[in-house]
């Protein structure tokens, strides 16, 4: 499930407005950190919400196409045709 940009797994009896209003606390208080929160894992313990939170990985996939390197975002039509065509071999 996603809520605000945000992936979140949590315990079927946890309800969507308490994931919301945790999630959203969880943001404010990364932002203060200057992070920015990738995952939230949401398990009951008893009466409480355990919240588990992890930060985005600032790793992106760069490709290689005719000898420059590059983001997939900045390849043009034909190469991104190309790439969703490619065969992945086992």
């Amino acid at each position: 499930m996603m809520v605000n940009g945000v992936t979140v797994v949590a315990e079927d009896d946890i309800t969507e407005e308490e994931i919301t209003a945790i999630v959203s606390e969880e943001l404010q208080l990364w932002k203060q950190k200057g992070k920015e929160l990738g995952k939230v894992t949401l398990s009951l313990d008893g009466e409480e919400i355990v919240v588990k939170a992890v930060e985005r990985s600032p790793i992106r996939r760069i490709r290689r196409i005719t000898g420059y390197l590059s983001t997939e975002d900045r390849f043009n039509a034909a190469k991104q045709a190309e790439l969703t065509d490619r065969v992945v071999h086992f």
